[in-house]
């Protein structure tokens, strides 16, 4: 009974979400009400706020999906693996499967998800935020094999290096590239970004 409560939870969840993105994307982010959303989803304004308590939560579970991410990366790898082995080869799994996070998706839907994101300043802020957060976890991650400060400047790096090359994928898609004919460069960039940052002591 938990698990059927749970999934239906989650349906709920996402069919909301659902209806706003797609509302945020015709008309923009700024243009349309919570009010709108819930009428659009079939639900009361207190049952969306019960799911997302504000109304950037509505697009940004999608980011917050991979809040400690980085983290689990690092200590999930394999025996013998670097911290920075396995973040490369993570992104270079995401680049391979085509994951929105990397930047490099050329779905219409995906292309017009980063360009509101980033072009709304109350979303970009809270990816900012979001990206703070990712930043200690990974950082705490990394500290369990090097000292404090080292970890919080290869964590603020590696952060940043991956950010750089989603925003790069997906200026290109915008201008005109399909994600198959980027891929090859994607990956050479990612490789050059990876072999830029510093090893840990």
């Amino acid at each position: 009974m938990t698990g059927l409560r749970e999934r239906k939870k989650r349906q709920a969840h996402e069919a909301i979400s659902a209806a706003a993105i797609t509302l945020f994307l015709e008309r923009g982010f700024d243009e349309v009400s919570v009010a709108e959303v819930a009428a659009s989803a079939g639900v009361s304004k207190p049952t969306l706020f019960k799911y997302f308590p504000t109304k950037e939560d509505l697009v940004l579970h999608r980011v917050s999906d991979h809040q400690g991410e980085a983290a689990r990366v690092v200590r999930g790898r394999g025996t013998g693996e670097t911290p920075l082995a396995a973040l490369h080869r993570h992104f270079l799994d995401g680049l391979a499967r085509r994951d929105p996070v990397t930047g490099l998706n050329d779905h219409p839907e995906v292309l017009g998800y980063h360009r509101m994101v980033f072009g709304t300043p109350s979303l970009a802020a809270r990816v900012l935020h979001h990206m703070a957060l990712d930043e200690e976890a990974l950082a705490a991650a990394l500290a369990e094999g090097t000292d404090e400060l080292t970890a919080l400047l290869v964590a603020g790096q590696v952060l940043v290096t991956q950010r750089v090359l989603a925003r790069r994928n997906w200026l290109i898609l915008v201008g005109g590239a399909t994600a198959e004919e980027t891929y090859p460069s994607a990956v050479a960039a990612a490789d050059h970004a990876f072999a830029l940052l510093p090893g840990l002591p």
